[in-house]
Parts: C-alpha cells; structure tokens; sequence
C-alpha cells in the first residue's frame, strides 16, 4: 500500500502542471508522509450534478490545475460527442484562490479540442455568466467558484446550452469522459487562441435587471449591502444605479473581493455572525432592508428591523415576498421551488390562479420547469427573470425585494407587514432547519440508514399520515437520496447536502390564523411545534 501510494503520487507529480501544488506534493513525497498522500490520492474527486466542488490542494481528491484540465478535457469530449464540435464555450469566475488559473486552463482545453472558448473580462457574479450562455448562444458554460464555501475550498460548476445547470444523464456522462483521460499529457493546451470578453456582455446584463421592475415603481427604500467578500459590489451597485435606487450603505470591511474572507468564518449570510457587521451598520445608518450577496453573488439574502433590533430573513420568507409582489403586479406563469422549501408558495400560486410545479433540490431542476416565470428555494436562490438567467440570481432579486419595500413604504407598510398578511390569508407557515456537519461521512450515511429502517411514527405528538423514500421517486419527482415525512399540519424532508458534508433536515408547520390579533399566538405555537419536531427527530436519527 505504501510503495504503490508513493508511485501514484510520483506519477501524478510528473504531470502536475502547478508550481504550488508540485511544491506541496514533492514534500509530502519526500517525508513520505502516507496519512497526508492517503487524504489526497484515495480516489477521486466526483463530478456530479454540482460539477466538483472540494479542497484546494495536489492529488486526485483536491480541487487543482491537474483535476481541472481532466475536468475540462473530458467536458469537452461530451459536447464534441454531442455535435457541438466547433461551439463556444463562455467561462466565468470568481475571486478564490486559484479561480482564475482554473479559468484559463478551461479557456485552453477548450481551444486545443477545436471548440471556441470566450472567457469573462474578470471576476464577475455567476448569474452574468450564466446570462452569458444563452446571449452568446454557447454550447455550455463554466463557472469557477466555491460559492458560500470555506476559503480553502474551490469549484468548476458547469451549465448546458440551455443557460441551466448539468443534471443526470449529462454529470455521468461526462464523469466518463473525465475517466477516461489518461495523461494530461494527452491533452492539447494551447498559450491563446481563445477570446477574453470585453464589457459587452456585462452591459447586455445590466440592461436586463432593468425588466425585472415595474416602470414608474416606486424606488425610495435606502439599503444598507454586505458583498461578504465576494465579486458582488460592482454589478450590484451598478444595477442599483440604472435603476435610481439610493446607492447601497457598503459593509466596507467586506465590500472588496478577499479570497480569505477575514471576518466571517463561513463566508454564507445563513451562517451564524456572518451578518454581524451589516447589522452594527444598520444600526448606524437606519435603513429600511439590509441586502447580502453570497461571494459569487446568486444568493440573495435580507433582513429587516423587527421590534428594536434587525434580524435576517428566512429564505422561505424572501420567497413568499417575491412571490406576493409578482402576483400583485399581475405577472403570468409558473411558480416553482424545491421540495424543501416552503409549501407557502403553492397556496399563492393556487391563490392567484397561477401554475406551480415542486421539484428536487437545486436549481439545475428549478430552472428546467416549463413556463417558468418565477423559481426560489430555501437556500437564499431565487430565480426573478429565467428568460435572462436560468439560475438563481442574487442580484436582481436585490432589486426586486428593494422595490417591494419602496413600494411598502410609500404605504408606510414593512416588509413584516405584508409576511403578517400572508400569514392571515394563508396559514402561518414556519420553517426551520436541523443541520449537522460531519467530519465523517459515514454518520451521514447511518442516519440516513437508521431512519430507513426505524421510521418515526409520530413528531412532537404530530402523527406521521405518509413516509416517502424518494430514492424511489414518485409520480412528479426523479429518485434523489432524501425522506419526505407529512404529518397533520406539518413537513419534514430529510436529505445529505450535495455540496458540504451536512445531514439537512427541513421543516415546516403551518399554524391556521384567523385575524392579525391571533399572530402572536400562532408564532409561540409554531415556535414549540418546531423546537419539538427538531428534539424528536434528531433521536430518530441518532444525530
């Protein structure tokens, strides 16, 4: 085991066209250090429906220069075997470590396979490249980022021509492609020949977030906006101006683009003390909504004053906002979000008469739902204008919740206000998370095992009406690995997180509400109702 983990590192070495990342081996090497080596050469990084995503480091199971070119290589043996063997493919990036190596690499396998290749101008938000895909009419797109993720982490998400993101057959089959590289030295990589984009495509963007609004809206609310170290602040301040918004209060410390994201140990508005800073500048500033990009700018998050102090948004809240102003402005469609997210959104559809269509986590499905006028899910993603961007966007849902709550102010009304409405007209649907983080995977796995073989019968005295596996599937859903529980008044989806080694739970309770004056009642009730549900199934699960 030892000699053989030494040789692969070896061969592996004598390929590895990164300075840093032959650095960090040849040490390792040296020191034979087989702990280490084991972390790195035990496999290899999966390419699946999120394309890849994992650590920066050397090795097979590290996000490098090495894995990339394979990535790249076997991306683009798919779409020459698909016919598209002289299409353009547009890659985009953000500002992590390494991205814009990643980028370039991209950009030169693609030239070298014979396929033309465009490269965004600079780090940019990925809803602009996914934008790109279909203004240009490319054959696929490739987004460099980790997203949220921890600063040593790196990722390669890849898009289709359709402007959404990879789903199954297309991962598996271009995983196979990837397999079946043998040497980078097999793969042609040229210095130039592949096109570095200039502004066009950003302005083409930018034009677009202007139809995401009402002409003549009202555009008063003033925002205090967190970038939280990512490629956000640009484009966003630059949508924000077109529009005639006050310009954004900026969280300074975290406005400029910081691979190390310094004062956020997870750089995911959802992540407790992310949103610390924005706050103490609310504070100071008293705006009317606090606005949050995630670093590649496609989620979207919002928080508000409530009683003396600020407080964040759910997403399931967002989405429920968006969606009421979007019937009120009498907009036609779809409605669609993820089986985790919110039930609340199938009532406002059914309500206003309007189509709506559940499908499985992640956007690559949301966006794939026909007629589709308006997606979100959970998770801060929202999806406000799929014919420009078929993916979640967080910078026109910026402008879209900022001009609800111009709109609301005008009334003298809150954001809260309009949620107590649809709490009135709808139920009140509270939702919540249980989230474990693992180092070890297998617990997830034991989990997910335990549940299948000892279902709970009841939550919180909350009898369990039906239990769906949907490794199985159903009439409207593909099989993901997940467990869907409903009970009397309430939902829990039980499912492993496809990009961090997380156990979600996701739960809902709908409390009905008569007047306004029955609220507070109903949100102590919910409160208990979830706190319980979290208590009763994480013994379930043994987590």
């Amino acid at each position: 085991m030892h000699d053989d983990l030494i040789a692969r590192a070896k061969a592996w070495l004598a390929e590895d066209p990164d300075a840093d990342t032959r650095e960090e081996l040849a040490r390792l090497i040296d020191a034979e250090d087989v702990k280490e080596l084991a972390a790195r050469f035990a496999g290899t990084l999966q390419f699946g429906t999120a394309g890849l995503r994992g650590e920066l480091g050397a090795g097979p199971l590290r996000m490098n220069r090495a894995v990339v070119i394979r990535a790249a290589a076997g991306l683009a043996a798919y779409l020459r075997k698909q016919g598209h063997a002289d299409g353009l493919v547009v890659i985009g990036y953000d500002a992590r470590h390494k991205s814009a190596d990643f980028a370039r690499d991209t950009a030169a396998v693609m030239t070298g396979a014979g396929l033309r290749a465009a490269v965004l101008p600079r780090p940019l938000p990925t809803p602009v490249l996914a934008f790109a895909i279909r203004h240009l009419g490319a054959v696929a797109g490739v987004e460099v980022t980790a997203s949220h993720n921890p600063p040593r982490d790196n990722g390669y998400k890849v898009y289709l021509g359709d402007g959404s993101q990879i789903v199954p057959p297309a991962d598996a089959e271009i995983a196979a492609e990837i397999a079946a590289i043998r040497s980078l030295h097999d793969v042609p990589r040229p210095d130039s020949g592949w096109e570095t984009l200039d502004d066009g495509v950003l302005d083409a963007y930018l034009a677009r977030t202007d139809a995401v609004l009402s002409p003549g809206s009202p555009r008063t609310a003033r925002t205090v906006y967190t970038a939280m170290h990512g490629v956000g602040r640009d484009v966003l301040l630059a949508a924000f101006a077109r529009a005639g918004f006050p310009a954004p209060e900026l969280v300074a410390e975290q406005a400029d683009p910081d691979p190390d994201f310094p004062t956020v140990a997870f750089p995911n508005p959802e992540e407790p003390g992310a949103m610390d800073l924005s706050f103490a500048k609310a504070r100071a500033t008293d705006p009317d909504l606090v606005i949050a990009n995630d670093p590649d700018a496609d989620r979207c998050a919002v928080a508000v004053r409530d009683g003396a102090d600020w407080r964040m948004l759910r997403g399931d809240e967002v989405g429920a906002l968006l969606a009421a102003h979007l019937v009120d402005r009498g907009v036609t469609g779809t409605f669609a979000e993820s089986i985790v997210s919110s039930s609340l959104l199938g009532r406002i559809a059914e309500k206003a008469g309007l189509p709506y269509e559940e499908t499985l986590t992640g956007f690559k499905w949301i966006a794939r739902v026909e007629g589709l006028r308006y997606g979100y899910e959970e998770a801060l993603g929202y999806c406000v204008d799929p014919e420009g961007v078929r993916d979640k966007d967080g910078i026109t849902a910026a402008l879209l919740i900022t001009e609800l709550a111009s709109r609301l102010k005008e009334e003298g009304r809150t954001l809260l206000d309009l949620l107590d409405d649809l709490a009135v007209a709808h139920g009140l649907h509270a939702t919540d998370q249980l989230s474990v983080r693992v180092e070890d995977l297998s617990l997830i796995a034991d989990a997910m095992r335990r549940l299948r073989e000892q279902p709970p019968t009841e939550l919180a005295g909350l009898p369990i009406t039906r239990s769906e596996d949907l490794t199985r599937g159903t009439d409207r859903l593909p099989p993901t690995d997940g467990l869907r529980y409903t009970l009397d008044g309430a939902r829990v989806v039980v499912r492993p997180s496809g990009t961090e080694p997380k156990l979600k739970c996701y739960l809902e309770v709908v409390v009905p509400v008569a007047a306004h004056t029955d609220l507070p009642a109903a949100r102590t009730r919910a409160a208990d109702l979830l706190t319980t549900i979290k208590r009763d199934l994480s013994t379930a699960a043994g987590i």
